[in-house]
């Protein structure tokens, strides 16, 4: 199946969907059937994507947990959605012979702009929250120095914890402590600041 990214685009199978994007160019996700086109990201989002992906692997390089860039799906397998996070983390087996996606991850981290925010904490944050191997789901800011931590507890409840310059981020699914200036370091800042 041929579609361009300005033609409308029919409802598709997560086969058809999986067949059809590796033919494509640009990335696109799969919820309901329906097809969204990812959007560019800026140098900012890209620099503290980068920053969080080195200090994860740098952290996870003895362990049986592998880091995943942007360029790996996540499929969750309740409703068959495909979504791009910027980074997620897996040490499920299950996912140490995956190819074009993972299913079982522990950690998702989404770097949000004010374009993708609604979404990333809405609609995606549902979807994620469907995998039964997922317990941390990171929103890192572009537009200043914020984290925001959400954390399934052993009682299936998800709690909410704020981050600011200067605080230390713990993460528990990965056994991981950091200082959240860390993953600004090299940030584009506006003179006006």
């Amino acid at each position: 199946m041929t579609i361009s990214a300005s033609e409308h685009f029919p409802q598709f199978t997560p086969v058809e969907y999986l067949e059809w994007e590796a033919q494509q160019e640009l990335r696109y996700e799969f919820v309901d059937g329906r097809i969204s086109a990812m959007t560019i990201e800026s140098v900012e989002h890209d620099r503290i994507a980068t920053n969080f992906c080195n200090l994860l692997q740098a952290h996870l390089q003895a362990t049986v947990c592998r880091v995943f860039n942007s360029k790996v799906k996540v499929q969750t397998l309740a409703s068959n959605a495909f979504c791009y996070p910027d980074l997620s983390v897996s040490g499920d087996v299950r996912d140490r012979s995956a190819n074009n996606f993972i299913t079982h991850p522990c950690l998702i981290v989404e770097v949000v702009s004010p374009r993708s925010e609604v979404y990333d904490r809405g609609e995606k944050f549902a979807l994620y929250r469907q995998t039964t191997t997922f317990s941390e789901y990171v929103l890192v800011s572009t537009d200043k120095i914020w984290l925001d931590l959400h954390q399934r507890n052993d009682l299936g409840n998800w709690a909410l914890n704020s981050y600011a310059s200067g605080d230390e981020v713990a993460l528990k699914s990965v056994n991981f402590t950091f200082d959240l200036d860390r993953i600004y370091e090299d940030r584009i800042v506006d003179i006006g600041e």
